[in-house]
């Protein structure tokens, strides 16, 4: 285990220009008007998966990026039964063509500018698996850019179209999805062909992306993610608890996060300190949850508010997060937003978040990780050296820097061509 720096990566030299230069401002059209981006609505509301978190915080941040705010969306679904609701989505989807979009008024909160495509979400995923290619969608007046925060198999036609990749997971650790890898692989071959930029969030999967594709490295572009974490007064915590006195592991209970080790080395580690877990079921919890059980000094706790879950990351004595594959690993990016001392993955995407502002391990070996538990359960001193480093580390991930990055993509993608 180690404090070591981790290499971070950069963004490209242009990108940083006009993150942190001033004067640079990009708007269009002539008037001054702010470049229109839509996103999309499919993840809006459902906050607690780390893409739901991704959708909200993007959204959050356009305007203060510089962008007027659109959303599509996939409309109020008619009271008719599922097998109903599957049929007309097929037989839907069996058309060629475009779908359009009209103006939503459904949604009184958000602007003039939202837009819906009726059940739209499912149906593209029916509509790839007939025909194996993606649903176009035409607007009336379209969006200068469409980003959408996860790869579907959408596109809107005239406008700079953006997908956020968050992993290769599927391709490169089938065993750790449920995500077909084959038919992953061709919806992404799919959407190269009409992508304007990859956006990822971290530069481990930047260069996973560049080259796995052989894309050009400019067409790539990482904005990391931002972290929310409202002052609060916290609430009290799960019956049992004491800050400061448990280990929190929080996110999908799954085998992708490495909880079944994580449980043994904290068996092995000897301490009394509980090890908390937190968070919905996944691919592979029966197994963890029956570990979890089968020892006493491990506390398994369903999906929280996010008030709780907020007080629980805040309080823990540190958040133990050995995962072994992520995209960017937003529990340990928010721990060190909240003053939470961090253990993790000493490789990847979360090393590369991490910095030096963690105490890192191998994944695969449960003694390194015992004696990491020890010493973060012993050592007060390490934990006050690891919030405060965690402290400055958070401040890439502020929601004010996360809208630099923001307005220099968007800059980027919708700059008239030169020469």
């Amino acid at each position: 285990m180690d404090m070591r720096l981790h290499s971070e990566g950069t963004l490209n030299e242009t990108l940083l220009r006009r993150i942190y230069d001033p004067h640079y401002v990009h708007t269009l059209p002539s008037d001054g008007a702010p470049v229109q981006v839509c996103v999309d609505r499919r993840m809006l509301g459902s906050y607690g998966t780390g893409v739901a978190v991704y959708a909200e915080v993007l959204a959050s941040c356009l305007e203060a990026a510089g962008a007027s705010p659109a959303f599509l969306s996939a409309g109020t679904q008619s009271r008719t039964s599922a097998a109903a609701a599957r049929l007309k989505r097929w037989t839907s989807a069996l058309r060629g063509g475009v779908r359009r979009a009209a103006t939503s008024t459904a949604d009184a909160s958000l602007s003039d500018a939202a837009l819906e495509v009726s059940d739209v979400f499912r149906e593209a995923q029916v509509f790839f698996n007939i025909h194996g290619r993606l649903l176009p969608i035409v607007c009336e007046v379209p969006p200068k850019v469409m980003h959408w925060t996860y790869p579907v198999p959408l596109y809107v036609r005239d406008a700079k179209n953006l997908y956020t990749i968050h992993d290769l997971i599927p391709l490169r650790e089938p065993s750790l999805t449920s995500i077909a890898p084959l038919r992953h692989a061709r919806l992404l071959q799919r959407i190269a062909e009409v992508a304007e930029r990859y956006v990822t969030v971290s530069e481990t999967v930047r260069a996973e992306v560049i080259a796995h594709f052989g894309c050009a490295p400019e067409r790539v572009i990482n904005t990391y993610q931002a972290v929310r974490a409202p002052l609060q007064r916290d609430p009290s915590l799960p019956a049992g608890l004491v800050p400061g006195a448990y280990f929190l592991f929080c996110g999908t209970v799954e085998r992708r996060k490495n909880l079944g080790r994580l449980i043994a080395a904290h068996a092995q580690s000897g301490i009394a300190t509980p090890l908390v877990i937190v968070g919905p079921e996944g691919l592979g919890a029966e197994d963890i949850i029956r570990d979890a059980v089968q020892s006493r000094r491990v506390l398994r706790l369903p999906w929280q508010e996010r008030s709780i879950l907020i007080a629980l990351i805040r309080q823990a004595r540190a958040l133990c997060f050995p995962s072994l594959a992520e995209g960017f690993g937003l529990p340990i990016a928010e721990a060190m937003t909240l003053g939470a001392p961090v253990l993790t993955s000493n490789r990847g995407a979360l090393a590369e978040i991490a910095g030096n502002a963690a105490l890192t391990v191998d994944p695969y070996d449960t003694t390194e990780m015992s004696a990491a538990l020890r010493q973060l359960d012993g050592d007060g001193q390490l934990r006050a050296r690891l919030r405060a480093a965690g402290f400055l580390r958070a401040r890439m991930f502020s929601p004010t820097a996360y809208s630099g990055r923001l307005q220099a993509l968007y800059a980027d993608v919708t700059q008239p061509p030169t020469g």
